[in-house]
């Protein structure tokens, strides 16, 4: 089964906890042959990785630029990017020199268009920008591809 997220990176500490605790039971019953696909952004990608590491599975990464790394990722959260880059099976990068949202709608038609379901950590809101995790729900919407969304009850963004 190969499960992709997308999601909100602005979760707060109180929402990252009850996100997690809904992935954990998303994923719960999934053999090892569970891969899940994330571009591994702060926030709802970073706790979808490290739930589908801590169920057994695998995990493949889709990075939207070749700057991503450098340009996006805060130094309060570098620690984290690299642990989980490290535990990855397999990286991807997109084709963009640079991170805007072209590439990271790119990375996500991409994780689209290599799972069976999707995950979504969203607010229920439109995009902010393009590629952003309405579109991306659209996206898989449109494409017939199993969603479900994750938003517990008293969740919020920062």
């Amino acid at each position: 089964m190969r499960i992709g997220i997308t999601g909100h990176t602005n979760l707060t500490p109180a929402t990252s906890v009850l996100v997690r605790e809904v992935l954990d039971v998303e994923l719960a019953g999934y053999d090892a042959g569970l891969t899940g696909l994330s571009c591994l952004a702060r926030g709802a990608d970073q706790l979808f990785a490290r739930a589908v590491l801590e169920a057994g599975g695998s995990l493949e990464v889709v990075l939207p630029a070749a700057d991503y790394r450098a340009r996006k990722v805060k130094p309060d959260n570098a620690a984290d990017f690299e642990e989980l880059l490290g535990k990855a099976a397999e990286v991807h990068t997109m084709p963009f020199a640079e991170s805007n949202r072209d590439a990271y709608m790119a990375a996500s038609e991409h994780v689209l268009s290599s799972v069976d379901k999707m995950l979504a950590v969203w607010d229920g809101q439109p995009a902010g920008g393009h590629g952003g995790t309405g579109d991306v729900v659209h996206a898989a919407r449109e494409r017939g591809i199993p969603l479900t969304i994750v938003w517990p009850e008293g969740a919020a963004r920062d």
